[in-house]
């Protein structure tokens, strides 16, 4: 809770101050001090500034400075008439012992933000830490929000944030800005800087932002065995002490020194770490005066935003940051403050008429990292990275690039298909088994219907490809953990510009064969790649691919399987191509990518990755598939036909002419209301009803398949690819062949994707326009496609 939320006439106990730098100190020497009480007497007429009682007198503090104290409440109100103890809360007679431990626990609660470059190992350190089980990648975007977990450690319980991986604190990406609006209306108690070892000079940029900041914060020196095996050696205690940062050598990995990392938080945070001080960066002479005239009034306007440094606020203003304008512009002092940096950029330019102004305060930085690096750090004389250098020289040559890529994606969709074959057969098995029960030991009725086809039939039809879709999240994880996919997103550049998009713009593509979901949150700014990326097969259409492939194409199952998601990236090209040349004809954003070294990846990692995709998977089976599946069944099986006396007797039927034996169910009803729409592409109205369930998830497709072709006792040992390749009662034909089995993939490829990636779209792109659009293009693109595809396949 923070002190802005205290009411009049309430009470607490302040548990910490937050801030940093000339408020935090200002504050505290007032009286602001972990375990003082302090009590809310009244509010202002316009309810800012609030007057409180701390310590025998009266304060007056904004809410804004309030919100920067969190405090823990004290059961009863206050009576203003008496004085305030002077004495700690921990001494005072009068509050309990049951208080006195709620603001111990307080106390001992530390929130962190994880914050580093992309590639550093943030995530995989939050991973060690929480015991969560995010995804790590390399590459910017991989993480797009901030990911929370708990990790405990001598008697202190630690709130870690990973938030996304940036380059710097400037307002050009999403990710940059996220971090700087985390930071700002967060305030967490103690900032984890994690840089990579490996690549000290360049993470070292951000760190030097992070100072400016002014924030308590300790470096992870992650990869260090990286360092250790290059030959490198760095005195990191001396360097800490240059830059008044504790830094702690780390291996993510491993989890090796995260347990003296946390107990470095904790000193931080105690403030009895003897290397913490406030350090500037300096910026050369005369950017420092121009600086410091421009903090000096930032400072004495009071009513800027308290939670921003006025030196990180002054740099920002002098870079043209937006948001720091923004911060300043409303303030009863901002157009003099404004004015102020517009004159000191104007000296600046007629001192250095050569030189912009970011590019002065990048050079000084990077000249002060250089610095502090020569001083501390002895590089090896041996060649760093052959073996990067190596592949490199195969997997991204012109001759070599491009078939290296695609026999990686066909050997992960044969093995997917052909090694995932065996334990989906022992599950079908097991769905098998469990439904044999049902049918031979129950009654006749609907209640053995729902369970036997509705519910069985339904989860148990997608439930077996769980294990195609945990081997292909696995060689996913691998790729993009390994450092391959950012090479991939290299090689890809060239073709990707010729459709007005760059390489980098490939890898959320990629990341669609997982979920288009977290595909289009990880896109580059641009709404063409939240657009195209729905074309991407992502795993909820796995289950239809397997089925039918595994049925009509079982020969060629792996050649098929890449012919399929191929499709997808036409489709997407193709379309990025119509986008860029009618609707976004501007590109501002240039193609910088960071090429990571190749990385063995860790099988733990691997699987965990894996596991907690197929968790989610599972999820699902106990949620919207097995809800949807009762649906299904219920439309399919209502109104009764063929009703036996059991039927009758159980839903207490009287009249006889109530059950229509020729009457179709509500569900036929509708799919061949709807049919003639698709039927040009060879689809019953069994298929047009899968297709139409699949709107609201993919995953709905096999379980509404598997509804549909279950129920004669005649068919109930067979599995759902038997029955999909059987003619039903009464008919002379399957349902499904070669040629519409194919029509039938290419239109769940490219329809209308799932309420969540429509959602998602509409989020990223701030207009449900966008939204409409996708819904529409996509489902008119996926029948004209698989109309050409099944007209040609009826040739074969």
């Amino acid at each position: 809770m923070r002190l802005s939320d205290l009411k009049s006439g309430e009470s607490a106990v302040i548990v910490k101050v937050l801030g940093h730098g000339a408020f935090r100190k200002r504050v505290m020497e007032m009286g602001f001090v972990k375990g003082r009480r302090i009590a809310a007497i009244l509010s202002a007429p316009l309810k800012d500034p609030v007057k409180y009682s701390l310590m025998g007198y009266e304060v007056s503090l904004r809410r804004s400075e309030a919100n920067m104290i969190e405090i823990l409440p004290i059961e009863g109100d206050y009576d203003t008439s008496a004085d305030i103890p002077k004495a700690k809360v921990m001494e005072d007679a009068d509050y309990s012992e049951r208080h006195r431990e709620r603001y111990e626990d307080e106390r001992h609660v530390i929130n962190v933000a994880l914050i580093g470059n992309p590639n550093c190992g943030k995530t995989s350190l939050f991973n060690v830490a929480s015991g969560a089980q995010e995804h790590v990648g390399n590459y910017s975007g991989v993480t797009v929000d901030s990911k929370a977990g708990v990790f405990r450690q001598g008697g202190y319980t630690f709130n870690v944030v990973d938030l996304p991986g940036t380059y710097s604190l400037s307002a050009y990406s999403p990710e940059e800005r996220y971090v700087r609006r985390y930071l700002r209306e967060n305030n967490p108690d103690v900032i984890v800087n994690v840089v990579d070892g490996s690549n000290l000079e360049r993470n070292l940029y951000l760190t030097t932002e992070l100072i400016d900041m002014d924030h308590p914060m300790v470096i992870a020196l992650n990869m260090y065995d990286e360092m250790r095996s290059a030959g490198v050696v760095l005195d990191y205690e001396a360097l800490g002490r240059m830059i008044g940062v504790p830094i702690v050598p780390t291996v993510s990995r491993t989890g090796e020194g995260v347990l003296n990392l946390f107990d470095t938080i904790i000193e931080v945070y105690e403030r009895r770490n003897a290397v913490v001080r406030h350090v500037h960066v300096r910026l050369g002479h005369d950017f420092e005066e121009a600086i410091t005239d421009v903090k000096d009034a930032i400072k004495a306007d009071k009513s800027v935003d308290p939670h921003y440094s006025p030196r990180y606020l002054a740099i920002k203003l002098m870079e043209g940051d937006t948001e720091a304008e923004d911060a300043v512009r409303d303030t009863a002092g901002g157009d003099a403050i404004l004015a102020l940096r517009d004159r000191k950029l104007g000296e600046l330019g007629r001192l250095h008429p050569e030189e912009d102004v970011s590019s002065m305060i990048a050079g000084e930085k990077y000249g002060f990292i250089a610095g502090a690096l020569a001083e501390t750090m002895q590089r090896s004389k041996k060649q760093r990275n052959d073996t990067t250098h190596l592949i490199d020289a195969l997997v991204t040559s012109r001759l070599f690039g491009f078939p290296i890529f695609l026999m990686v994606m066909l050997f992960i969709f044969w093995f997917t298909f052909f090694v995932g074959q065996y334990p989906q057969d022992w599950i079908e098995a097991g769905v098998g088994w469990l439904a044999g029960i049902v049918n031979g030991h129950m009654a006749d009725g609907p209640l053995k219907d729902l369970l036997a086809n509705g519910i069985i039939g339904g989860v148990g039809g997608v439930i077996v490809f769980l294990p195609n879709i945990l081997i292909l999240f696995f060689f996913i994880s691998f790729m993009e953990d390994s450092g391959y996919m950012a090479r991939a997103a290299f090689i890809m550049d060239r073709l990707m510009h010729k459709i007005g998009l760059h390489g980098k713009s490939f890898i959320p593509l990629v990341m669609g064969f997982g979920c288009n979901v977290p595909a289009i949150m990880a896109r580059s700014s641009r709404a063409i790649t939240v657009l195209i990326t729905p074309f991407t097969s992502c795993s909820a259409r796995l289950p239809v691919y397997v089925l039918l492939i595994g049925t009509f194409f079982e020969p060629h199952a792996a050649f098929v399987f890449l012919g399929i998601y191929i499709m997808g990236v036409a489709a997407a090209v193709v379309t990025a191509k119509v986008l860029r040349k009618f609707f976004f004809k501007r590109d501002e954003t240039p193609f910088v990518m960071e090429l990571p070294p190749y990385r063995v990846p860790t099988m733990k990692t691997s699987m965990r990755h894996m596991w907690a995709k197929g968790k989610q998977y599972l999820s699902k089976m106990g949620g919207i598939i097995l809800l949807a599946s009762v649906i299904v069944w219920a439309l399919n099986f209502f109104p009764l036909r063929d009703a036996s006396p059991a039927d009758v007797q159980q839903l207490n039927i009287e009249e006889s002419d109530e059950i229509d034996p020729e009457r179709d169910s509500y569900l036929e009803m509708m799919g061949k209301a709807v049919n003639p729409v698709l039927a040009p592409l060879g689809f019953s109205w069994r298929a047009t009803v899968a297709a139409i369930a699949g709107v609201p998830a993919k995953e709905i497709v096999v379980s509404t398949l598997g509804v549909l072709y279950t129920g004669s006792d005649e068919v109930s040992e067979q599995t759902l690819s038997q029955r999909l390749s059987t003619p039903l009662a009464g008919a002379s034909t399957p349902d499904f062949n070669r040629a519409n089995a194919l029509s039938f993939m290419i239109f769940i490829l490219l329809y209308c994707p799932c309420v969540a990636t429509i959602v998602a779209i509409v989020k990223e792109t701030r207009s449900w326009r966008y939204g409409l659009f996708t819904i529409l293009y996509n489902t008119a693109l996926a029948w004209v496609v698989a109309f050409a595809a099944y007209r040609l396949a009826l040739f074969f």
